[in-house]
């Protein structure tokens, strides 16, 4: 299984690779909703007599056993999409597929990622005489509310994985290009949601109140000076803080004012001292105000996506070839990735494959309505997951 006959299976695959992730994209659901999604892809996995061992809620993993002693390597993609509004055309024309619920779509190419699997699967499925051990393809419910990964560990520690891989269509890089450096290579993410209380009030007396509002703008700007003065530039701690909620009528002033946001990281040390500094500042600043600082949330959720250092280096290896210079280095993501849990599991390898081509429009930030993706791309996906099971089976 060289690199030209992966090429022919994936040549030979490839008008079902494209057409299978039009369909994931008309399907698009959000997460936990994975209804339709999921039963198309347990169908399909069906197709090849895999057995399918089922997960609480929508996820689900499937196993192909060559019934030989050999290792095991867990094959990863998630499944849901977004509550985001898509946009008939992406950055340049019409899109070729849109989804079938307006206000749902995949803006962040899971379907892309649901594609590449099936394909994979299909070509081991075809090949896999010529390999030893065993293959989980798992399908995880929910990545982007994070509430489907930790059932699917669960499940999974049963099955003695040595190895996973997965892969994240990316926006910011060209389509040819992919990047799987060692180390840290998305970020971490963590929580920040508390509430600002004081007394509220009638607003043409507010020395009767003690308002809520200016002690969370002071509090929103002490934590921008803190974060700046206090937090080790050489360890990038992102603060987004994206929601107010306070208050309903121009004449009353708020009793309470709700604020909440993300952190992104790469070093766990520095987070949980943000963290702390956080309630600290929010504290005192709120005090001062006399109002009190009221903590809903403040944890890390996920670490950064780790790559195994050796998986990484073999890897690298592996796709020079077919890659070259495309082989990108030195690429970080602030997104953050519940794929980082399966590294905590067994070594890992997390691959950012590039999608963007001007000529076809695609290119736009994930997460947004003119998001979209080349389908070209799935193929490179395709070829480096491949060459990741033949490598380590």
């Amino acid at each position: 299984m060289n690199d030209k006959y992966i090429l022919e299976e994936i040549s030979k695959d490839k008008n079902k690779l494209i057409n299978q992730r039009r369909k994931l994209h008309t399907l698009a659901e959000v997460s936990s909703k994975e209804y339709k999604t999921s039963a198309y892809l347990k169908d399909e996995v069906r197709k090849l007599g895999l057995p399918i061992v089922e997960v609480e809620g929508t996820g689900f993993y499937a196993i192909l056993d060559s019934k030989k002693e050999g290792k095991t390597i867990g094959l990863r993609t998630d499944i849901d999409a977004l509550p985001i509004c898509e946009s008939e055309t992406n950055l340049s024309q019409k899109r070729i597929v849109v989804s079938d619920d307006k206000e749902v779509f995949h803006a962040c190419g899971h379907d892309g990622h649901m594609a590449i699997l099936l394909s994979t699967m299909r070509i081991l499925k075809k090949n896999i005489d010529k390999l030893k051990g065993k293959i989980i393809f798992i399908f995880e419910e929910g990545e982007e509310t994070g509430i489907g990964v930790f059932k699917m560990i669960d499940k999974l520690k049963d099955e003695n994985i040595d190895f996973f891989y997965g892969n994240h269509l990316a926006s910011f890089l060209k389509t040819g290009e992919i990047a799987l450096d060692p180390g840290a290579v998305m970020a971490g993410f963590a929580m920040v949601d508390f509430t600002i209380k004081g007394v509220g009030g009638h607003s043409s007396r507010p020395d009767k109140a003690i308002s809520p509002i200016f002690a969370q703008a002071a509090v929103i700007q002490s934590l921008a000076s803190a974060f700046v003065n206090r937090l080790d530039p050489n360890q990038t701690v992102t603060l987004g803080l994206s929601t107010i909620h306070g208050g309903k009528a121009h004449n009353v002033i708020a009793e309470e004012v709700r604020i909440d946001g993300t952190m992104r990281y790469f070093d766990r040390k520095e987070v949980d001292k943000a963290l702390e500094l956080i309630e600290n500042v929010g504290s005192q600043v709120a005090n001062a105000h006399g109002c009190k600082f009221i903590v809903n949330t403040l944890e890390a959720e996920y670490d950064p996506v780790i790559n195994d250092s050796d998986l990484s280096r073999i890897m690298k290896e592996e796709l020079r070839d077919y890659f070259g210079e495309n082989l990108k280095e030195d690429i970080k993501w602030y997104a953050s990735e519940s794929f980082e849990l399966y590294g905590k599991l067994a070594p890992a390898l997390f691959s950012l494959v590039g999608i963007a081509n001007e000529e076809k429009g695609s290119g736009a930030e994930h997460h947004t309505p003119l998001f979209d993706l080349d389908e070209d791309a799935l193929e490179n996906a395709v070829f480096a997951m491949v060459k990741f099971a033949i490598r380590f089976l």
